[in-house]
């Protein structure tokens, strides 16, 4: 579903889920979930072991112990403008594996939004006190329910990493969170087909 553009190796890699002890299934780059076998390398990652919420995986040649939800960024930075290429899926929406103050999260790509939108669970889930922010309300499919907005310490798309971007933690009634205006707008946007290339312009 998704497309990242492919460094000579990861830079971010993300837990997504375990098959027992035999696979990982891994999100590379803000690239669609990949199941990857014990023993396996894709991306110039190889998945050594697993178990349960963990898999421990070899980088660059160092071994490093990814925990389900979170992920494995790399300090070093591809030369060049930072960018990433997504690739809508069958439902028309683009989707990225990202990360939120170093949590992997699941954004839909939506330029009505005018925040960064997380729902409260993955909110909880990230460790952000969002409680003490600016309260509000909001409306959902499901009617109002409570809003308030926070400030993320930083936001993750591939190659594309933005710090202090301005979000609302939603507590019911969104099913995904959002990448919206408060990401978008400091990246270019280009729109090929069905793929869509941010590129890193502030």
């Amino acid at each position: 579903m998704l497309l990242a553009c492919a460094p000579a190796a990861a830079t971010d890699v993300a837990l997504i889920g375990t098959f027992e002890s035999k696979a990982a299934i891994l999100s590379i780059d803000a690239a669609a979930p990949k199941t990857i076998k014990v023993g396996q390398a894709f991306s110039g990652v190889t998945v050594v072991s697993v178990e349960k919420d963990r898999a421990i995986v070899e980088i660059d040649g160092k071994r490093r112990t990814l925990v389900r939800g979170h992920a494995y960024s790399s300090s070093t930075k591809a030369a060049g403008p930072q960018s990433v290429t997504l690739s809508a899926g069958s439902s028309g929406h683009v989707i990225a594996e990202g990360m939120v103050n170093g949590g992997a999260v699941r954004f839909v790509v939506d330029t009505g939004a005018s925040m960064v939108a997380l729902p409260g669970i993955d909110a909880i889930r990230l460790g952000i006190d969002y409680r003490k922010g600016e309260a509000g309300n909001v409306q959902t499919a499901g009617g109002p329910t409570p809003a308030y907005r926070v400030k993320l310490n930083s936001v993750r798309i591939g190659g594309i990493e933005l710090n202090g971007v301005e979000g609302v933690v939603i507590e019911s009634g969104l099913p995904v969170a959002l990448l919206g205006m408060s990401f978008l707008s400091r990246v270019e946007m280009r729109q090929e087909g069905g793929r869509m290339t941010m590129i890193l312009r502030y």
